[in-house]
């Protein structure tokens, strides 16, 4: 009992040391994703660090390359969704973080919608999509 105790206080300190933040999004399809990061002009790796503050890092599945010295990244669960990780700290340094993540949601729901249309028994569907900012 007692080393079970011990080794949640580790885990504790060791996320209390780190900027990085974890949140968890709706995101499921990787391909659409980066497809969207790339519609918005960010340039996108996959299986790389994202960098935070300090020089710290952290591996994700996909990352968006950010100006400046911060970058998103995105890990997939076993649920199949991704959550979001960023030193979001950093990240707000440089761009406003809720519209950057609010305009990367908004593509990706663009880019999935469109992707759902075209599945096999939608070709002929009559679709209005309407965004609003």
């Amino acid at each position: 009992m007692v080393h079970s105790v011990q080794c949640f206080c580790l885990n504790l300190e060791e996320i209390h040391m780190s900027h990085f933040s974890t949140l968890r999004t709706k995101v499921t399809d990787a391909e659409i994703l980066k497809a969207s990061l790339r519609d918005l002009g960010i340039t996108v790796k996959t299986n790389a660090d994202v960098r935070g503050y300090n020089g710290q890092r952290v591996r994700a599945d996909i990352v968006a390359v950010l100006d400046g010295e911060y970058d998103l990244g995105w890990s997939r669960n076993a649920d199949g969704t991704f959550d979001l990780i960023a030193d979001l700290w950093g990240v707000a340094k440089k761009h406003n973080q809720t519209e950057l993540i609010n305009s990367i949601n908004q593509k990706y729901a663009i880019n999935k919608t469109l992707a759902e249309v075209k599945r096999p028994g939608l070709q002929n569907a009559n679709v209005k999509l309407v965004v609003h900012s």
